[in-house]
């Protein structure tokens, strides 16, 4: 997977470059485009390596899921350790550096590890150190090895310069997410006098709105801002709600950013919210495929690469295909075909989709009854493969391999629930 930036199309700012470095490298992105959308539009396909095996690893989404493209930001004191590129905006002067890997992310020495994973499997390090010897004396020789070797990134040693803060707050209705249907109910809840508040993780607001690609939809995003601000609601933007507590105490965290910051202002402010009422409005993610090294990079869900694209007008690859089971993988393609990218979408169904006739239309090549069954490294070329699905859940024996840069999937939609468990 080789990203590159679309010469139009996105909501970034073009107008406004702004430089950062990775793993010293200094590279090139633009105002409104976060830290994933920066680093494929730098042509950057690895961006570190997996805990204990080193596979390579890639940007796998857009959103919060993301577990793929973890950075460290910063050096010194101000470092900070596993941070997701998908979430983080992009600011000027930035330094990050790739995880878990040494001398460097595309030749890992610790990448050994996965030749040796049929050895070294869950629980090895208790099995093989505490056996050899009745006492302890063995495991503990072994043991800080094996905390070195722990973790992904490294946390700063020296002392935190930054200061925080912790603000108390009260609201009559507390929206949890920005996309349409949040930001429609906190309008209309706002409209009617009640106190509203609308914490959003993003740096933007909008949802799928902002995600589409499509100016309509931005205004409407702005559209439902003004009606908003005008009735007196209030809008938090790069704030996570982490926890709901008794009588709906919510935790925000809320990171502020660092470029303009002045001195003494806070880096962080953690807000404890006493809301009347609570509305979860995050949305929904993906869940994808399970095949064979399904994690390497080049492997995506299909709403990420659209998103990408989209949003920030960045190509996550030029020949791609699709994996889908439902109707949602073709609006994808569609999008994804009138950016001019060659594509191909496999339904997993045998019965064609309403949409098949709009997507053979748009130069979209349509394969009914096909799913991915694994993705492997050929001479350094990520490649696919596929097989056939016959009626009957009967598979067949014909095995097809392409090479090819990009594999988005999306086999369904889960809501976004985390913060709901935590009521008890």
């Amino acid at each position: 997977m080789t990203g590159f930036r679309l010469p139009k199309g996105g909501a970034i700012d073009r107008r406004k470059p702004v430089r950062f470095r990775f793993d010293g490298q200094e590279m090139q992105g633009f105002a409104g485009d976060t830290l994933a959308s920066a680093l494929l539009a730098s042509g950057i396909r690895v961006v570190g390596r997996s805990f204990k095996y080193h596979r390579p690893r890639g940007v796998m989404s857009a959103g919060p899921e993301e577990g793929g493209a973890l950075l460290t930001l910063g050096s010194g004191a101000e470092r900070t350790a596993n941070i997701k590129a998908s979430m983080l905006a992009l600011e000027p002067s930035m330094e990050l550096f790739s995880q878990n890997c040494w001398p460097s992310r595309y030749f890992d020495l610790g990448a050994v590890n996965d030749l040796l994973h049929p050895f070294i499997g869950a629980g090895f390090y208790y099995k093989t150190f505490m056996g050899p010897l009745a006492d302890t004396r063995f495991w503990m020789f072994c043991e800080k090895f094996i905390r070195r070797a722990a973790g992904m990134g490294q946390a700063a040693s020296m002392p935190d310069p930054d200061c925080y803060d912790i603000a108390h707050d009260f609201c009559d209705l507390l929206v949890v997410g920005s996309g349409p249907a949040g930001l429609l109910a906190a309008a209309e809840a706002a409209e009617k006098g009640y106190s509203v508040l609308i914490a959003e993780q993003d740096h933007q607001p909008g949802g799928s709105l902002l995600n589409s690609g499509n100016p309509a939809d931005r205004r409407q995003i702005q559209a439902l801002r003004t009606r908003i601000e005008q009735a007196g609601g209030r809008l938090l933007c790069q704030t996570t709600a982490f926890g709901l507590f008794d009588h709906l105490t919510t935790g925000l965290l809320q990171r502020h950013p660092v470029s303009g910051r002045q001195e003494n202002q806070p880096r962080e402010t953690l807000h404890i919210i006493r809301p009347a009422h609570i509305l979860l409005a995050s949305g929904a993610g993906e869940r994808g495929f399970v095949f064979a090294d399904n994690d390497r990079p080049g492997v995506m869900t299909s709403r990420a690469v659209a998103t990408y694209q989209g949003r920030f007008g960045v190509a996550a690859g030029q020949q791609i295909v699709l994996a889908g089971t439902h109707d949602g993988v073709y609006g994808d393609a569609l999008q994804l075909a009138a950016a001019g990218l060659s594509v191909t979408l496999l339904d997993s169904r045998a019965a064609p989709s309403p949409l098949s006739e709009q997507a053979e239309a748009a130069n979209i090549r349509v394969l009914l009854g096909r799913v991915p069954a694994g993705w492997w490294d050929a001479a350094g070329s990520p490649g696919w493969r596929r097989r056939d699905i016959w009626a009957q859940a009967r598979w067949s024996a014909t095995i097809i391999c392409w090479v090819l840069k990009l594999l988005p999937v999306r086999l369904a939609l889960c809501p976004i629930s985390s913060c709901f468990p935590c009521a008890g």
